[in-house]
């Protein structure tokens, strides 16, 4: 019999996506072949503390935290796998030969875990810490976007500092960049939390200060009158773009509350596009992968304007959401890769990686 694969399935985290990651976690864990996997779940609390259990996602959903065993994964490469705390000693708690982070925001999908992975010498899915950290930072993704000639809208990017010292200035400098409706942003977040599409200086004001609520930058862009498109895409050196997906948003925009709390939006798979359309909307997918080196996965969002018929960036997200309503797993089961394979080829490729890694000369 083949050898089973240690897996590590992170979830929860530090951050204001705490909640969604459950959700994806859920599916995950659901549909991951356990002939194949030995699945260790490890959740992340809100504190930062890492919790291990073979229930520990249910415990985590009920907000009921105490026996979970305290786990760590250290970085050093010679003390391999999850240790367990006992009092302020560590044992061995579990081999580890992958690692899946259903993470997503901060701490989780900026680089700062990918980090730890990569001192720990493990494998894991998704990006390194260049991609994930520009992918998580919208101003700093728009820079690189432009910097490939890649079609972006307008945008600018503030302080959180600007706003609290000078909310009017900054407004100024905003509605310097396009009329309304203007879109606000926090750089470092995804799920559509603590985003405003604002109509005019009061709503620009307050969308300001929330944003200003979850990250110390602030991106600001023109709305456009668009189609939502999305694309998945998969692989390390050689990516692959998915049949692209819409969606029609039951409210204003693709809110949180439209994302994951109602079904009012649509999603469909494949996109009414023309045959021009997909083809030039995949490729774009897959120059921005490869713009921010890119690996394992990411979903790449498009605006597709109205009346110019042009495909505006919009953001790209390199832990997508997992859940069953998710874009991403549904665009490559439209493809023709069910899920539970999908997760299959995504610890694979992060074992390719892993071995890329291993390759590279550390002495001269």
């Amino acid at each position: 019999m083949r050898k089973k694969i240690h897996l590590v399935v992170l979830f929860g985290g530090r951050s204001g996506e705490h909640e969604v990651s459950l959700m994806s976690a859920r599916s995950v864990l659901a549909a991951l072949k356990r002939e194949r996997y030995e699945v260790i779940p490890v959740g992340i609390a809100k504190d930062g503390r890492w919790l291990a259990s073979p229930n520990a996602l249910e415990a985590f959903a009920a907000g009921r935290l105490e026996g979970l065993t305290p786990v760590t994964l250290l970085p050093d490469p010679s003390r391999r796998g999850l240790w367990q705390w006992e009092g302020e000693s560590l044992k061995p708690y579990a081999p580890v030969d992958a690692v899946f982070p259903v993470l997503h925001g901060t701490f989780g999908e900026d680089g700062t875990l990918q980090g730890l992975l990569e001192m720990a010498d493990v494998a894991y899915v998704g990006a390194g810490v260049v991609g994930s950290a520009v992918g998580m930072d919208k101003g700093i993704f728009k820079d690189v976007m432009r910097a490939h000639g890649l079609p972006l809208a307008e945008y600018v990017l503030l302080s959180r500092r600007e706003v609290e010292a000078d909310a009017e200035a900054a407004a100024d400098r905003c509605e310097a960049v396009a009329p309304y409706p203007l879109f606000v942003k926090p750089a470092n977040l995804g799920s559509s939390v603590g985003i405003t599409k604002a109509h005019h200086r009061a709503e620009l004001l307050a969308g300001l200060h929330l944003a200003a609520r979850y990250d110390r930058r602030i991106v600001v862009e023109r709305g456009l009158d668009a189609r939502e498109i999305e694309v998945a895409v998969l692989g390390n050196a050689e990516p692959r773009a998915s049949l692209p997906g819409e969606i029609v948003p039951g409210e204003e925009f693709y809110s949180y509350e439209a994302k994951y709390e109602d079904d009012t939006s649509q999603l469909l798979i494949p996109a009414p596009l023309s045959a021009e359309q997909t083809a030039r909307v995949r490729d774009l997918a897959v120059a921005v992968y490869r713009a921010i080196d890119c690996a394992g996965m990411a979903r790449v969002d498009f605006l597709l304007e109205r009346e110019s018929g042009v495909f505006y960036i919009n953001e790209v997200n390199t832990l997508p959401g997992f859940t069953h309503i998710s874009m991403y797993p549904k665009l490559w089961e439209a493809t023709g890769l069910p899920y539970s394979d999908l997760l299959d080829e995504l610890v694979a490729l992060a074992q390719e990686r892993k071995r890329e890694r291993d390759s590279i000369r550390r002495e001269r």
